[in-house]
C-alpha cells in the first residue's frame, strides 16, 4: 500500500521549502498531499488543498482575510481550517503522516493540525522555535519538533539537509511497524518519583494478570495526556495512584494538569482506583524560580531544578473536598485508598514532609465530602508499602471482571 504524507505550510512564504519536502518524500516511495495555509501572498506551487478550503473549513472567507489583512485573526482562521482538513483526511483514511514547517506563524497552523490527530500518528514539525518552550505546540500529543538551525527563508547548504532528515523521518514513521501481538486491556497509571515502588508492584500485578500498562508521569502534561486518552475511549481502568498535580492546581505550583483533572474516569463511567499519591507536595523549578509569597514554607530540594513545598493542612482540607467532589461524579465503579502512613516517600515517619496533620485534615474532608456511592479504604500501610499497592491492583481487577 503507497502511503502519504500531508505537508501542511504556507506556499506563499515557505513554498520553496514545501516543495522540497515534496520532493523528498515522493523520492522515498511516498506520495505527498500538499496542504496550503497561506493567506495573502501567491503560492509558489498549486497545492492539493488550496488555502480557500482551509480557510472556510477554519470558519472564514479568505477574500475577507486578505481584505482585512489582520495577521493573528489570520493565522487563528488557518490552523483551525488545517487542524479540520488534516482530521478529516485521518478519518477518511487518506494519509499516513503528516509534517510542517515554519517558524511561530507556521508552527502555530502546523502542530494545531497534528493535535487533530490521534497518538502514534506520526508528526513532525520543522520549527525556528523547536528549542525554546514547545509546550504551546506540543501540548499532550506525541508530535516531533526539530530545530531549523537557521531560518526556514530558502534553500542553502544547511537547510537541505535538515529538511532532507525531516521528511526522511516522517517516511520511516508512515512505513514502520510494529509486531502484531493480543491486545490486551489498557489500563492507565499514574506516577512520580516519590510513589514509584507503589505504582511498579501494581503495575507487575496487573500485567502478570492480562492487562496492558500506561504509566502517566504525573507532571501536568501526563495528568492532561491520561484524560485525554480515558475520553477517547482507550482506557479500560485508572489506576490513580499519584494525584499530585491537583496540589500545583490549587496553591500555584508548576506541574498542574487543569481544572478538569480527575474527571475523564468518572464521565466514561470506567472503573478507577484512586490515591492520594504525592498531595503533600507542590512543584516548583529550581529555588529561585519559587514566588515569593511562600517564602515562608516547608521546602525539600528534590534536585537542582526541582524544588518541593509542603501542602499545609488548610490547602490538604481544600484538597480533601475537592478530590471527594471530582470522585463522587463518577458514573462508575470508583474506590479512593488512603494510606494512613504517609503519601509519597518523603511524607514516612523520620522524611522532611511527614506531617500527620496535614494528612488528616485531607482525609477527614474527603470522608465527610464523599458521595455513599464512592468506597473509601483506610489502610495502616505508607502508600510504597507493598501491601498497599496489592490492595490497588487488586481492587480495581475486581471492578474490572465485574464490568
Amino acid at each position: 500500500m503507497n502511503k502519504t504524507i500531508a505537508v501542511v505550510a504556507t506556499l506563499d512564504t515557505k513554498g520553496v521549502e514545501a516543495h522540497f519536502i515534496k520532493d523528498r518524500v515522493e523520492a522515498a516511495g511516498l506520495s505527498a498531499l500538499v496542504i496550503d495555509a497561506g493567506v495573502i501572498g501567491e503560492p509558489v506551487f498549486a497545492a492539493d488543498v488550496p488555502r480557500e478550503t482551509v480557510a472556510e473549513a477554519g470558519g472564514k472567507n479568505l477574500a475577507e482575510l486578505v481584505a482585512e489583512r489582520d495577521r493573528g485573526k489570520s493565522i487563528a482562521a488557518l490552523a483551525e481550517g488545517a487542524a479540520k482538513v488534516v482530521r478529516r483526511l485521518f478519518d477518511a483514511g487518506k494519509i499516513h503522516g503528516v509534517i510542517s514547517l515554519g517558524g511561530s506563524a507556521g508552527t502555530t497552523i502546523g502542530t494545531s493540525a497534528m493535535r487533530a490527530l490521534p497518538v502514534g500518528f506520526p508528526k513532525m514539525m520543522v520549527s525556528t522555535l523547536a528549542s525554546g518552550d514547545t509546550r504551546p505546540y506540543v501540548g499532550i500529543k506525541d508530535i516531533t519538533m526539530m530545530y531549523s538551525v537557521v531560518d526556514i527563508a530558502g534553500l542553502n547548504r544547511l537547510s537541505r539537509r535538515i529538511l532532507a532528515n525531516a521528511a526522511a523521518a516522517a517516511c520511516a514513521m508512515a512505513e514502520a511497524e510494529l509486531p502484531s501481538e493480543a491486545e490486551k486491556p489498557l489500563i492507565a497509571a499514574t506516577m512520580f518519583g516519590v510513589t514509584t515502588p507503589c505504582v511498579n508492584k501494581a503495575r507487575e500485578i496487573l500485567e502478570d494478570n492480562g492487562f496492558e500498562v500506561l504509566v502517566f508521569h504525573a507532571t501536568g502534561s501526563g495528568g492532561r495526556a491520561m484524560e485525554d486518552l480515558v475520553e477517547s475511549g482507550f482506557i479500560s481502568g485508572v489506576l490513580d495512584i499519584t494525584t499530585t498535580e491537583w496540589a500545583d492546581e490549587l496553591v500555584g505550583g508548576v506541574l498542574s494538569a487543569g481544572a478538569r483533572r480527575l474527571e475523564a474516569a468518572g464521565k466514561k463511567g470506567i472503573p478507577q482506583v484512586v490515591a492520594p499519591g504525592a498531595l503533600d507536595m507542590v512543584n516548583f523549578g529550581p529555588p529561585d524560580t519559587v514566588p515569593d509569597r511562600f517564602k515562608d514554607r516547608e521546602f525539600y530540594q528534590h534536585n537542582p531544578t526541582v524544588t518541593l513545598m509542603r501542602t499545609t493542612k488548610e490547602e490538604n482540607r481544600d484538597l480533601g473536598r475537592i478530590i471527594a467532589e471530582k470522585l463522587s461524579a463518577a458514573r462508575g465503579p470508583t474506590t479512593f485508598l488512603y494510606p494512613r502512613k504517609g503519601v509519597s516517600a518523603i511524607d514516612r515517619e523520620g522524611q522532611p514532609f511527614h506531617d500527620p496533620e496535614a494528612d488528616e485534615a485531607f482525609i477527614r474532608s474527603l470522608k465527610a465530602a464523599i458521595s455513599p456511592n464512592v468506597r473509601v479504604v483506610e489502610m495502616d500501610n505508607h502508600i510504597n508499602d507493598e501491601e498497599f499497592a496489592v490492595a490497588a491492583a487488586r481492587s480495581l481487577m475486581e471492578k474490572l471482571r465485574a464490568v
